[in-house]
Order: C-alpha cells, then sequence, then structure tokens
C-alpha cells in the first residue's frame, strides 16, 4: 500500500519544484512477540520474551511488555539499562525523535537493543498498515507523535488479546507527559508514569535511585527562596546573539575556585576572547562545557581574575549569605590593569553534562534520603541526589547523572546511576580516571571484531599487489623493554656507488582496517591508545596490536616503507615510498641497542647497520638544531612494580640513550618526508601535524627565572631560543640547564592535527620544520593510518574514497583526534599521580631535595629531580597562625618572614600522602630546610594530622 504526499517548493532561483514523496505501509511487519501465528515470525533479530518473567509490579501482576515515549527513553535511560528491566518495545516514531535530540542516547539505545539478553524489540510503527497515523489539520507534530504512539500501544494490546486471550498478555504504556497519560487511559491503554511503574517493582527498589528527577522549575519555585534569575528562552537568546547583545561561548569553570569560571566566546580564532564571570548569580547555575549565552557587565562592575583558592566543602546545602560573604572576599584590592572583561549567564544554549564520576557526602541528618554527591572533577558542582543505599555507597566511587538545576537549588538535582567500586582500589580508580578523561575503553563489540582477519594469517600472493618484497634486507626494531606494539623498524646499507639505503618500516595497519567499516568507526572514535602505569588501551583490537601488525621478529609482515639514498653526511639524494613485506632480524631494547653498538666484539650485520644509523642519526640531529629545533626536557618517571602486588616498589625518571635519538631522528625525518609527499599530492586535504609558536607573553616567566641567576634567554625565534638554551650553563649550579628546559616545555602551545586545505599556517615550532605529519605509529594514533592511506592513493597502491579528500570531514575528524589526544596525556598524567600516591603510601614519609619551578601569593612549587615529582608547598594552613608574606611578581619572588624564595632555589621538602580527603588524595609538601621558625618542620618530626576525617567523625560521635 502507498500513501503519497505532493507539495510544491520554490528554489533559490525563483523557480516552482513539484516533490512528491511515497510513503509505502505493509502487512507483514512483526510484533516481536514469538509464538504469534498473525505474524508468522515475520520478525528479524532480537524478540520479546514469549512469557516475560520480569520482576513481579504491584501494579500489573500479569505478564507484560512495556511500551516507553520518547521522553522516558531520553531521560530514564539509566533504568531502561539496567538488568532487571527487559521485554521493551521501541517504536520507529520514539527512535527517530531520540536521533534527532540526542545523539548519545540513540547510541546506548541501539546498544540495549542489540543485547540479546535485554529482549528490546524494535517495531516500525510507521511502516505498518494499522499502526501508521497521518498529522491532521491543526495537529503538531509533537501531538501527531504523540497518537501514533497511542495507536500502536492500542494495536499491540488487541493484537496480544488475538494470540493468547489465556495469556492475558499486555503492553503497557510508560509516559511521564500528564496529557497523553489521560488520553491513553481514555482510550483503555494501561498507562503509567516512569516513577509510578519503577516504584511498583518491589523487588527492586535499588531501581528507584537510578531514576532521573524531572520535577518542573515552575512547581520548585514555591518550595524556597529564589537563588538565581530565570534563563532566557533559546528565540530571545538567538536574537540577542545576532544583535550583538549577547555573547554565545563555551563555560569553563575553574579547578581552584568553584565561585569563578571564564567564557570563550565563539566567533573568529582572532578575535578569541575569554570573559570572566565571578559570582553564583552570574554563573547562574551553567556546568562547566555547556554552550552559554552571557551578556557583558557595565566596566564599573569588571573584575579580575582572583588568585584565592576556594573549594565547595560546605556541609549545608543552601547557606547563600556565606557564598555572598566568600565573593566579598574575590573582590579584592586590585590593579586597573588586571581588570578583565565581565558577564553573566542569560541562559543556557546547550547542555554537556555527561555522568560524573565522585563519592557521595552523607547526610548528617539521621534516616534522610536527600545527600549530596562530590564529582571527582572539581570544576563541576556538587550534586543532590536522592538515595536509599546512602550507608553502602559511602567511602565508594559512584557515577551520578544531572537531571535539572532549578532556579531555587543551590545545587543541581541528579540520579545515582552505577555503583564502581571502593576509593583507593586500583581497578576501581582506573575506571574512574577512564571514565573522567572520556577515553573509551569497553573491550571492542562482535561487530568490530568481526572484521580482524581469520587465524591463522599468512602474506598471499593478494596482498603481494603493489607491494616490493623486502624480507631479505636486515631489518631491525628498536623499542622500550617491554613493547608488544612495534610500529617501526629500520635498515641500513652500503650502496655499490659508495651511498647508503637507509628505510624505515612502518606497520601498514591500514591494509587490515578498511575504510568505513565497524573496525574503522571505532579506531578513528579511539583516535589513540592510552599507556596508563599498568594498563593499555588500545586503539585497534590486539591481534592487530601485539601480532599482526606488530613488526615482530622473525616473521613476515606488511609494512609501509619510506626508504632514502644518502651520501654518508646524511644528505638525502633520492626517497621513495612502498607498500613491502619485511622480516625483521632482531627487535631490541633501546639498551640491548646501545650495548651493541658500543661493544667492540660485535660486528655482525644488525651492530654494523646499528652503527651506520647511529652515525648518520647524529649528523640529523646537528642539522635539526641548527636550523632552530628545540631540545626541551620533562621529567618523565618509571614505576618498578612488586610482581606479585604489582604495586609500585621504585620511582625512577626515565633514562635516554643515544639510541633513543637515534630512532627519534629517523622517525621525523619519514614524517616530514611523507607530509612533503601527501602535501604535494592532496594540497587541500593533507593531515599535517602544526606546532603554533608561542605568543611571546608566555615566555615571561622563563626569561625572570633565567634573569634571576643572571642568565640571558632570548626568545624572539625559536633558533635564539633553542641557542641561548645551550649558553645557559652555570658551573655553580649545573641543573640549572635542565630546569630552564623543563620550564620552556611549559611556555609551548599544544601542537594540532589539521587539514591543510583549512590553514595556511603549516609551520612545527618545536622541530623548526616548514611541514610536518604523524606517519610512524599507526598501531597506536588514528592520524597515522589517515596518512597511510593518502600515502598509498598518492603512489598508487591504494584506491581513494570520498571522505579521504573531503576537508570538512577531515577537519571534524582532526577536532576529534585533537580531543582524544589532549584527554590521553591527563588520563596519563592522572595513572602517574595515582602510582605516585601508592608508592609513597607504602614508601611513607621522605624528605628530599627539590628546587623551586614557580613562587605563587601563597606557596612555592617545587620539583624534586629523584622521583620527577612535582609538588606544591603552601605556607598558609587553616587554623594556623598567617606568615608574613610578601610577593613580588616582577623578579618573581616570595618573602616569607625574612626568607626570600626565587625560582630555581634549592630546598629540602618532606613528602607524605595525605588522605584527610579521601576523594582528593594528594601529595602533601612541607618545608624543611631552609628553617623558617613557625613554617619548617624537622626532618623527624611531620607535625601534621593527615588522618583527618578520623577527628572529625569523634568530634561528632560526641
Amino acid at each position: 500500500m502507498l500513501k503519497s504526499k505532493t507539495f510544491l517548493k520554490k528554489t533559490r532561483a525563483g523557480g516552482v519544484m513539484k516533490i512528491v514523496r511515497e510513503h509505502y505501509l505493509r502487512d507483514d511487519i512483526g510484533c516481536g512477540a514469538p509464538g504469534c501465528a498473525a505474524c508468522d515470525g515475520a520478525h528479524e533479530g532480537p524478540v520479546l520474551e514469549p512469557q516475560p518473567l520480569d520482576p513481579a509490579s504491584s501494579l500489573c501482576p500479569q505478564p507484560h511488555y512495556l511500551l516507553p515515549d520518547t521522553n522516558v527513553l531520553l531521560h530514564q535511560i539509566d533504568v531502561l539499562e539496567d538488568p532487571a528491566i527487559r521485554n521493551v518495545i521501541v517504536l520507529q516514531t520514539v527512535l527517530q525523535e531520540v536521533r534527532n535530540r540526542s545523539a548519545p542516547v540513540y547510541k546506548r539505545i541501539r546498544d540495549v537493543t542489540n543485547n540479546q539478553e535485554k529482549h528490546f524489540y524494535t517495531f516500525t510503527n510507521e511502516h505498518h498498515r494499522e499502526t501508521y497515523v497521518e498529522q491532521e489539520q491543526g495537529e503538531n507534530a509533537n501531538d501527531r507523535n504523540d497518537r501514533a504512539i497511542r495507536v500502536a500501544a492500542k494495536w499491540y494490546n488487541e493484537h496480544l488479546k488475538k494470540m493468547s486471550a489465556e495469556n492475558h498478555l499486555q503492553v503497557i504504556f510508560i509516559t511521564n507527559d500528564k496529557k497523553n497519560k489521560e488520553k491513553a487511559i481514555e482510550e483503555g491503554i494501561p498507562a503509567f508514569t516512569c516513577e509510578e511503574y519503577v516504584k511498583s517493582l518491589t523487588a527492586n527498589p535499588e531501581l528507584i535511585d537510578r531514576l532521573a528527577c524531572l520535577s518542573e522549575e515552575g512547581n520548585e519555585i514555591e518550595s524556597g527562596r529564589i537563588i538565581f534569575s530565570e534563563h532566557l528562552p533559546l528565540s530571545k537568546l538567538q536574537q540577542g546573539i545576532k544583535s550583538g547583545t549577547y555573547l554565545q561561548g563555551t563555560f569553563r569553570a575553574s579547578r581552584e575556585n568553584y565561585l569563578e569560571a571564564t567564557v570563550w566566546v565563539h566567533g573568529d580564532p582572532e578575535e578569541d576572547k575569554e570573559i570572566i564571570l565571578q559570582g553564583l548569580k552570574n554563573l547562574n547555575r551553567a556546568v562547566h562545557e555547556d554552550i552559554v549565552a552571557i551578556e557583558l557587565l557595565p566596566k564599573n562592575q569588571w573584575v579580575a581574575p582572583s588568585s584565592v583558592v576556594l573549594h565547595d566543602e560546605g556541609q549545608n546545602e543552601d547557606d547563600v549569605e556565606k557564598e555572598e560573604e566568600r565573593e566579598r572576599i574575590l573582590k579584592t584590592a586590585i590593579n586597573e590593569k588586571m581588570l578583565k572583561p565581565t558577564g553573566r549567564v542569560v541562559g543556557i544554549i546547550k547542555r554537556n553534562w555527561r555522568p560524573y564520576c565522585g563519592m557521595l557526602s552523607k547526610s548528617d541528618i539521621k534516616e534522610s534520603r536527600r545527600h549530596l554527591f562530590t564529582p571527582a572533577d572539581r570544576r563541576i558542582p556538587r550534586i543532590r541526589i536522592e538515595t536509599r543505599q546512602a550507608s553502602a555507597l559511602e567511602g565508594r566511587r559512584i557515577i551520578v547523572a544531572i537531571d535539572g538545576w532549578p532556579r531555587n537549588s543551590r545545587y543541581p538535582n541528579g540520579h545515582f546511576v552505577k555503583n564502581l567500586g571502593d576509593v583507593g582500589d586500583k581497578e576501581t580508580e582506573t575506571e574512574v580516571l577512564l571514565l573522567e578523561h572520556d577515553v573509551p575503553h569497553q573491550p571492542f563489540s562482535q561487530a568490530v571484531l568481526s572484521f580482524l582477519p581469520k587465524m591463522p594469517w599468512s602474506i598471499t600472493e593478494k596482498d603481494m599487489k603493489n607491494r616490493e618484497d623486502l624480507r631479505h634486507l636486515c631489518v631491525c626494531s628498536v623499542d622500550p623493554p617491554g613493547c608488544t606494539d612495534i610500529d617501526d623498524a629500520l635498515h641500513y646499507r652500503e650502496l655499490e656507488s659508495g651511498n647508503v639505503e637507509v628505510g624505515v618500516h612502518i606497520a601498514d595497519v591500514s591494509h587490515f582496517i578498511r575504510p568505513g567499516n565497524a573496525l574503522d568507526q571505532e579506531s578513528a572514535r579511539r583516535g589513540t591508545t592510552v599507556y596508563l602505569c599498568e594498563k593499555r588501551i588500545d586503539m585497534v583490537p590486539e591481534l592487530l596490536s601485539s601480532n599482526l601488525c606488530s613488526l615482530r621478529c622473525n616473521v613476515d609482515r606488511l609494512a609501509f616503507s619510506c626508504i632514502w639514498e644518502m651520501n654518508h653526511n646524511a644528505e638525502i639524494l633520492k626517497v621513495r615510498f612502498t607498500k613491502s613485506a619485511i622480516n625483521s632480524k632482531a627487535s631490541l631494547t633501546y639498551a640491548e641497542a646501545q650495548m651493541r653498538i658500543d661493544s667492540a666484539a660485535m660486528n655482525d650485520d644488525i651492530t654494523t647497520s646499528l652503527r651506520g644509523l647511529n652515525k648518520l642519526a647524529k649528523i640529523l640531529k646537528e642539522r635539526r638544531i641548527e636550523k632552530g629545533a628545540l631540545t626541551l626536557s620533562s621529567p618523565e618517571v618509571r614505576f618498578h612494580m612488586d610482581s606479585e602486588t604489582h604495586d609500585p616498589i621504585d620511582l625512577q625518571t626515565k633514562e635516554l640513550r643515544e639510541t633513543n635519538s637515534m630512532v627519534e631522528e629517523f622517525m621525523l625525518l619519514a614524517n616530514i618526508s611523507v607530509a612533503k609527499k601527501i602535501h604535494e599530492e592532496f594540497s587541500e586535504h593533507a593531515l599535517l601535524r602544526k606546532h603554533p609558536a608561542p605568543p611571546p607573553s608566555n615566555y615571561e616567566i622563563l626569561v625572570k627565572a633565567a634573569k634571576s641567576k643572571n642568565l640571558e634567554i632570548k626568545t624572539d625565534t625559536a633558533k635564539s631560543l633553542a641557542d641561548s638554551l645551550d649558553r645557559a650553563d652555570s658551573r655553580t649550579f649545573p641543573y640549572v640547564n635542565t630546569l630552564l628546559r623543563i620550564l620552556a616545555t611549559r611556555c609551548m602551545m599544544q601542537a594540532v592535527y589539521f587539514c591543510s586545505g583549512m590553514d595556511n599556517d603549516f609551520h612545527h615550532y618545536g622541530l623548526a620544520s616548514p611541514i610536518y605529519t604523524h606517519f610512524t605509529s599507526p598501531i597506536r594514533r588514528y592520524a597515522d593510518i589517515i596518512v597511510h592511506r593518502l600515502l598509498a592513493v598518492a603512489i598508487g597502491a591504494d584506491c581513494t574514497y570520498p571522505e579521504l579528500t573531503d576537508k570538512h570531514k577531515l577537519a571534524d575528524l582532526c577536532k576529534n583526534l585533537n580531543f582524544r589526544h589532549k584527554m590521553a596525556q591527563y588520563a596519563q598524567r592522572a595513572s602517574v599521580a595515582f602510582h605516585t600516591q601508592l608508592f609513597f603510601k607504602s614508601k611513607g614519609i621522605v624528605s628530599e631535595e627539590a628546587y623551586i619551578l614557580f613562587v605563587r601569593k601563597n606557596a612555592i612549587v617545587v620539583l624534586i629531580p629523584k622521583y620527577g615529582l612535582e609538588g606544591t608547598v603552601f605556607f598558609e594552613e587553616k587554623d594556623k597562625p598567617k606568615p608574613r608574606l610578601i610577593y613580588d611578581d616582577e623578579i618573581p619572588s616570595l618573602k616569607i618572614e625574612d626568607t626570600v624564595f626565587h625560582i630555581f632555589d634549592k630546598v629540602k621538602v618532606k613528602i607524605m600522602l595525605d588522605s584527610s580527603n579521601l576523594q582528593h588524595q594528594k601529595i602533601r609538601m612541607s618545608l624543611v630546610e631552609p628553617q623558617i621558625p613557625g613554617i619548617s618542620i624537622s626532618a623527624d618530626n611531620p607535625n601534621m594530622d593527615i588522618d583527618e576525617p578520623e577527628r572529625k567523625k569523634k568530634k561528632r560521635e560526641k
């Protein structure tokens, strides 16, 4: 049966176009209930259970299926995902609406419908002859969809009666829309709100905690005093943004001060400006990463960024007077120059809420169900939730979702989602840091794994098409110890002409991951492999990362090779790129390769090759530094783990050898050679990597720090910076050069991926290269897979596909890759921080030498070279007399009583683990030397209370 609609549309050119839309209706669409004679097995995929054995409902004791409307699916997805909820009919109407309104919820509901154990059935009601409804005159789309859902629910109940009169199978309509529910009951459809139904499941009381709290703002107002001003409707906000009355931007909350935030105004990159917001009322219920509309305040109300650290730790939920007092502290006497454009939030354009990890702060009121949840991320406000299991959740990491933020509430309302495990437990904390940094880490799905090659795998004749056989070459790889995902290998050989041939061979991952399939999509979503202290979250499944793509020794592997002909002065005479097959003759660690190079007794082919490569690498490095490439420093640490408990037993800074540098030089050269080739071939859509030059203001701290030690640092070009860093030496203080390089690293901008057709600045500042890309690590970086595909098309070794030459799609991909790389970096740092805490927990209290990296108004930031550890020594503590502090921003220096601290001064500090805040355990440092009465502590007596919670508990018990 065919329904068709015809309408006329005016074209841009002024003509009229007739559009005919055809809608096919069928009567062979199954209802999803097995054993239904009328449908005769017309359904495919996951189906409903013939006899639903769901938890008994006191409202509906007989067997039943559930049919939720769109809003239930959108807001109560946490309830629907619970294992207790099964046998749900998801209508096409509902699914389409969810898809238009929330991509994340749509993905989650698709995952649930694909889970066979959940028995969720998708019913195509829009194409079923008996359930399709047409929009009536004067009826809006929303009302039409509501009617379509009711029609489908009624049809289901009548249809199931025919199937089994004795079974009394029912379909229950779940809706939170009051009018829709009333209409359904009038039409004889059993209907309940989500809350009514969940509360009727007496065997599953924990489900009530997962209900999203959706009380309408209007009803909330009567119950308390209004704290916040009303958010303007979207239509007014859009008008205001258009007219310039309001500005649109991304809300970024402060980690250090919960009463302060900045908004990055959207617009031209040149005009990117930052507006500061201060005070609860001006923040007006915006949450970190929301897209907001703000109104600029008049100049006489502008403020300066506060240097006060304020964390929201009050137990009294709605003590607004106290907040106002704290806001006054922020507005201390300030220099006119420091004032910044200041604004207030007038409305929310898009909420970017996600599930948050954290801990429950149990209410002091006995039997209370309302508690505050404190997120692990200090930028997120505390969330009020209702739960009956508060005692069981104390001291555990949990996940909570925000439901809304009424005008009369100091905190947003939310609901409990999941219990992750005990605080401090290694597995739990790893899960938290992966969730908080949005690192996709679920096991690869069957759909993804289905695209892996079948084992046993070997190179076939088909694989060798457009590929050179280089298995005869003496190829070897050099990697860190324990590396199983070997991306790269090298070869070196003398040519008859007297020149040398050097090859970089990179795993040919793009041979196994074909464009557009589920494996490719998942790799693109993950973007990068994430290396934690004891765990690796792979970008591609292990069969590829540690086996088929890994260039292990003595096995045939597919590669993408970049081969140069050079003279002995490392000048490139020719370069060629080819897909290849190789067989690595050795997989060495950096230490093993170094030992071979240094050992006079070893003269085999591999060792000779390594010596040749090392000699060329030194020349390449020298030439690169001559051009102005920077050699910066960052203290990287390595943990030595106990083989049984897997706890860190030692912490050392990583040692770098010549061989590290050797491999790095050839990888850089390969990346630059490939960047030139793909840009030559695809000037508009090459995926490149750039490193912008830092603005001069970034270097102020570096220049001042050097000056305080009578050294001069020039920053007008990368070359002058590199040269002045080389000259910055002190016989009496040899470590100063390393400290300057560490500080210079902090001044740098972030390197980013970009599409060549969307940008005209390609320069890589740190490498002093006019063009650069990533080609050498496709097992662990998705950017390299795209570069491989571009290069393969450029040399005719593979065919192209539409997305590869679409610069807008490539720009979107780069945006995701940049985000994933940044998050992976943060997750790695968080993992190092957690393992450092574990190390000092077992090590106890230690005193070590440290150097000052920064001076603050009330603290010094120090670096402990032995552990590569950074920490802050605070000089103002609660309940202790305040010392006399004088901060000089110009030098910079901090005078405490009669002692002056400058950057790079040597001090001695005591390091210990502070567990007073279970959620934010941290390494705490105190000054031992120089001795300042009332500030320094002796090396023997820590005099620190690190079990603060115990004391508070006892006080309360009294």
